[in-house]
């Protein structure tokens, strides 16, 4: 009995593992100017069954329960600082699908026949992320929810019926802070909590020292052709290091060094050309590679090219310690770790690592055992290979945008939206504003111009440009305005949008502790539709600064009114309450004892 039970189970774990995966990957890949993108990838994938029963083994049941008790179908959740330099470092990492806005995102599809219904699992999976990751989701309230139409789509697979039964609402935080606070929630969501794996890289200095970083959640159900669901969870962190502000000295490094001992013997040109000096000095004039391309390059002028002149690290610069083995629960047949550098630069790891160049001849992996450190380092190209300038070439994004306010003034204003397409193809794109209610905008007068090739044309063309409207006005401290455009970019065109707005006078009580620095205002989220589907980017948020009065007076009022009240209220208290008798009126105790006081005050002033 005892072997056929042994038998069951040793056939249906391949099942359980398939159902029940768990896979890890760090993609660094150098970018202009000295910036490394440094993509952290977390993957795990639950059966239903199993989630529905709650039996948690690579899901965290922290939030596996909040997700259940909220009506979740799917989840998406984004912390981001920072810009992402579009014009310099190319296209987004993954197609912008795991970016968002300023500040803290979030768009779920949740279980509700009604308006009501999902109002009310909107405040509690609110509620409950915002203590789960110690973030103000708790603020997400009507006034900062929409209901976007065309904008979102499900990333994971639902029968109709079910996408019929569910509410999609997306609420957004843009003056959210982003910190250590929430780092430390995310990596206790990973089946390893960051103690190995690529997790024990992560830490909060240099996080959050980055230009730009974006932490990424994403919950939903993916079915295999063989009909198959799992759940899928899909944590992201893409942070964007300067590498020649992490080469700086900053104390001691963590981590023992005997594992990577070889490496640095190695690799000592890179230790050696790190300095203790904390200023940044140019580099002299013989080291320069010059882009030739450039029309006023000559003996005198030198537009450098520095893609990869600066790139020489190791882990210890990146992230300040060695990474602590593999995670023991990850896939082993995934690489853990991927640098995408032409072959022609040297690369050393740590001892007892297998490293895969791929065929492409400009990226590699690395294998490593799951008890060892490891390191990597990254020495300086040679002269000779820097000035060939193989590099990995940033790609091209698909839009550009910029986003601006216009105008002066206390009571009125403008945006203008600037949508570049630089391709030879026709972009057909969704472009999305989530307004607060004291933005007042006029929709009357969108309207759009286009320019071609530097030259600008009228705005008679707006709706060729502009295919459909979707525009929900807002109600004042109750919704705010929500916009909605699908649009087309002819090639090699640039798009001029803008709009007027008004606005609003708030009450002395609805006005931050800051309110002279300004309200902050949403991303636009942008959503191309052809000729690629569903890359996303979003815009910078605005600050948009109110009419604000002067927060002294009221102090000063109040100062006043308390006074007078308190004397007028005092005086007439006095008079109504105390009441006055003559001394043989009095009782013969009470005048003993005030008598014997003013003998006692009397002798004293004598003396």
């Amino acid at each position: 009995m005892r072997q056929l039970l042994t038998l069951f189970i040793l056939a249906l774990i391949p099942g359980f593992l398939r159902a029940a995966e768990y896979h890890e990957q760090l993609n660094l890949r150098p970018l202009p100017l000295n910036a490394l993108l440094a993509s952290f990838n977390f993957r795990s994938n639950t059966s239903l069954a199993d989630f529905k029963a709650h039996n948690f083994r690579l899901f965290p049941r922290s939030l596996g329960q909040i997700l259940q008790y909220a009506g979740t179908r799917e989840l998406h959740l984004r912390f981001t600082l920072g810009r992402w330099d579009a014009e310099r470092w190319g296209a987004r990492p993954w197609d912008g699908a795991r970016e968002g806005g300023t500040g803290v995102e979030l768009w779920a599809w949740l279980d509700a026949k009604t308006d009501e219904e999902a109002d009310e699992n909107w405040l509690t999976l609110t509620n409950a992320l915002s203590g789960l990751f110690c973030a103000s989701l708790n603020f997400i309230d009507g006034t900062r929810t929409i209901r976007p139409v065309v904008s979102f789509q499900p990333e994971g697979h639902h029968s109709d019926d079910a996408l019929a039964s569910t509410r999609l609402l997306h609420g957004v935080l843009p003056h959210e802070v982003v910190c250590t606070e929430n780092l430390t929630p995310f990596l206790k969501l990973l089946p390893c909590k960051g103690k190995a794996g690529i997790a024990s890289l992560l830490d909060g200095h240099r996080l959050f020292d980055a230009s730009f970083q974006s932490m990424a959640i994403d919950v939903r159900p993916v079915c295999a052709p063989d009909g198959e669901c799992v759940l899928q969870m899909e944590q992201t962190i893409d942070m964007v290091l300067d590498v020649n502000r992490s080469r700086r000295p900053r104390g001691k490094r963590r981590g023992s060094p005997t594992s990577t001992a070889a490496v640095v013997k190695r690799a000592s040109d890179v230790l050696t050309a790190r300095t203790d000096n904390p200023i940044p000095r140019p580099p002299p004039v013989e080291e320069l590679v010059c882009d030739t391309s450039k029309l006023y390059h000559d003996e005198s002028t030198c537009y450098p090219v520095d893609h990869l002149v600066g790139q020489h690290w190791d882990f210890i610069d990146l992230f300040g310690r060695y990474m602590r083995g593999t995670c023991p629960l990850a896939d082993a047949e995934v690489p853990p770790v991927c640098l995408h550098v032409p072959d022609a630069l040297d690369v050393y790891s740590s001892m007892d690592v297998q490293e895969i160049r791929r065929s492409d001849g400009m990226s590699r992996c690395f294998v490593m055992t799951a008890d060892n450190e490891f390191s990597l380092i990254l020495a300086k190209p040679a002269m000779e290979a820097a000035k060939m300038r193989e590099v990995v070439p940033p790609e091209r994004p698909l839009l550009f945008a910029e986003r601006s306010f216009t105008g002066h003034g206390q009571e009125h204003g403008g945006v203008q939206t600037i949508l570049t397409n630089p391709g030879d193809g026709e972009v057909e794109f969704v472009y999305m504003e989530s307004l607060p209610w004291f933005m007042r905008i006029y929709l009357h007068t969108l309207s759009t111009r286009i320019s071609s090739t530097g030259v600008g044309q009228a705005a008679d063309n707006s709706s060729a440009i502009i295919k459909e409207i979707y525009y929900r006005p807002a109600l004042d401290r109750t919704r705010g305005t929500q916009l909605e455009l699908v649009m087309r970019i002819p090639p090699s065109c640039t798009v001029f949008l803008t709009y007027d707005f008004e606005k609003a006078i708030l009450r002395y009580t609805e006005y931050p502790p800051d309110a002279n620095r300004g309200f902050d205002v949403a991303a636009a989220v942008i959503t191309t539709r052809a000729p690629r589907r569903g890359l996303s980017l979003r815009t910078t948020s605005l600050l948009l600064y109110l009419p604000t009065p002067d927060f002294s007076m009221p102090y000063n009022v109040i100062i006043f009114t308390s006074t007078t009240i308190a004397l007028t209220f005092g005086g007439l208290y006095n008079i109504l309450v105390r009441r006055l008798v003559g001394a043989d009126e009095a009782p013969a105790p009470l005048l003993k004892a005030k008598l014997t006081k003013l003998l006692a005050m009397l002798k004293r002033a004598k003396n």
